[in-house]
């Protein structure tokens, strides 16, 4: 990989802060591609070859259930991965890896990160934490999803995606939507109308726009805010961690 495309990769903010032993033994696999909207990672049960840091592009993570309906349970941007399971534990994929917003992504081999994972304590406590604050974006996604409106929850995802995109125009229509959020369409319908009388966002033919993004925010449920706080500080250990010393500590 040529040396500007390496400093292009750190714009994934958890190749960024891997140490630089680990860096120069990775950064010679790794390789940039282009994600279209739409396309699938990988499946449910599928066998990974390689790890994807998102730079532009946004991932989605499906629960497929039986009959072939699937929902969203996370999405990953370029502040994390997808594939670390893998890389620590087991190469298949327990969710359905979508593309959610085209756009470039760093993949690595799977065993090269399997050895850097084995290697480097740094590493370890890196994918840890991430996988720990992806899990935590899970827990909520669900309690969202039973507990939340649909207006609400339109306003935490299209939040989301806004961060992600940089302010850019979202390419989704309600029926998209409808699938994300698991949902019917009808619903979607009604709640992004009502977004568009109250001025906080447009849509048409499939594009929707945030005009209003503080009005969106005070329109969203608190799962917004406390998932980005949560994604926001994992690359720091909270000062409530235990680091060894736990004395004076209640130990459940």
């Amino acid at each position: 990989m040529a040396e500007g495309q390496r400093e292009h990769a750190r714009s994934n903010r958890l190749l960024g802060a891997l140490e630089a032993s680990s860096r120069k033994r990775i950064d010679p696999h790794l390789e940039p591609i282009k994600l279209e909207l739409g396309a699938i990672v990988c499946d449910a049960g599928g066998l990974l070859k390689h790890a994807y840091f998102p730079e532009g592009a946004v991932l989605s993570l499906l629960t497929v259930l039986e009959n072939g309906s699937a929902i969203e349970t996370a999405n990953i941007g370029r502040e994390g991965a997808f594939g670390l399971f893998a890389a620590m534990y087991s190469r298949v994929s327990f969710n359905r890896c979508l593309v959610q917003l085209e756009g470039s992504v760093i993949r690595c081999p799977i065993e090269v990160l399997q050895s850097e994972f084995k290697r480097s304590e740094h590493v370890r406590d890196l994918f840890v934490s991430y996988s720990e604050t992806l899990l935590s974006q899970v827990q909520q996604t669900v309690a969202c999803n039973a507990m939340h409106t649909t207006e609400e929850r339109i306003c935490r995802w299209l939040l989301m995606m806004h961060d992600r995109a940089e302010g850019e125009a979202l390419p989704y229509t309600h029926e998209f939507l409808s699938h994300m959020l698991g949902a019917n369409r009808k619903s979607v319908t009604l709640a992004a109308q009502s977004l568009q009388t109250a001025g906080l966002i447009s849509y048409y033919r499939g594009i929707i726009k945030v005009l209003n993004r503080p009005g969106l925010e005070k329109a969203s449920c608190e799962c917004y805010a406390i998932v980005k706080e949560r994604f926001d500080a994992f690359l720091t250990p909270p000062s409530t961690a235990v680091q060894g010393d736990t004395k004076g500590r209640r130990m459940m």
